[in-house]
């Protein structure tokens, strides 16, 4: 009887760990919306929502919080990682990778959105942009897609002065 509870609660935390690995179905609307640049970019909006919907991030480094997102795909391929800006640039971005070569992602939008993208330098690895400001980008065997706004900082202001008493 033991042996048989066992299985039951291996299959149950099985099943539980395959209903965690869903994304929202907001995740397109919400993040395929913002990696397009199809609405504001708000980087604490986007913080907010993939630690509701994935947890807190995995790790904090180029400026951004990254997170991972188990069982999340975006105009047919699969999104493994997404990342938000910190609040240390003057740039507020939302960006993932996809495990697909630019040349495949940027077919895929075309096909589900009609966003194209156009080839913006020369180089071996070439910059793709698409209006307004998203671009996909290589990242090793993957690709990146993000948008990026301008944001500047608020002024450092001087420290104050003591007056002095007379």
């Amino acid at each position: 009887m033991r042996a048989r509870h066992g299985c039951v609660g291996a299959a149950l935390a099985l099943l539980c760990g395959v209903a965690q690995a869903q994304a929202p179905t907001t995740f397109g609307t919400i993040i395929g919306n913002g990696l397009l640049c199809r609405d504001h970019t708000d980087n604490i909006y986007y913080y907010n929502y993939l630690l509701k919907h994935f947890g807190a991030p995995y790790k904090h480094d180029g400026g951004a919080f990254w997170f991972r997102t188990d069982g999340a795909s975006l105009w047919g391929t699969t999104i493994s990682e997404v990342m938000v800006s910190d609040d240390t640039s003057t740039y507020v971005f939302v960006g993932a990778v996809a495990e697909a070569t630019p040349e495949n992602l940027e077919k895929a939008i075309i096909q589900q959105v009609g966003t194209h993208y156009t080839v913006i330098d020369t180089s071996a690895y070439p910059v793709r942009e698409a209006k307004p400001a998203s671009r996909i980008v290589y990242f090793d065997t993957k690709s990146k897609i993000y948008c990026a706004k301008y944001q500047p900082l608020p002024p450092v202001q001087p420290p104050p002065v003591r007056q002095r008493l007379k």
